[in-house]
């Protein structure tokens, strides 16, 4: 599975910092930043995700009040939102 998660999206209300621990605040810009992931297009990051942390994963992109993190299977099929 693998994340991907769109930072000039985000408007900073941390509700998946909340959800998975590879998500940390960043006060000073008012926006989350995930960990271990590579910047792919401008502003957007994107990592694999371990197999035991998918559910969490998974919280928190369906807890992201814009849509901000999108997860997609090992076959590149969008799962969320």
């Amino acid at each position: 599975m693998r994340i991907e998660f769109d930072e000039d999206t985000c408007i900073g209300m941390f509700q998946c910092v909340a959800e998975w621990s590879e998500f940390e605040k960043d006060t000073d810009r008012g926006k989350a930043i995930l960990r271990d992931s590579e910047e792919t297009d401008d502003g957007v990051f994107v990592r694999d995700v371990p197999a035991d942390d998918e559910l969490d994963a998974k919280f928190a992109a369906r807890t992201c009040p814009v849509d901000a993190i999108t997860i997609y299977d090992d076959d590149g099929e969008q799962l969320i939102p």
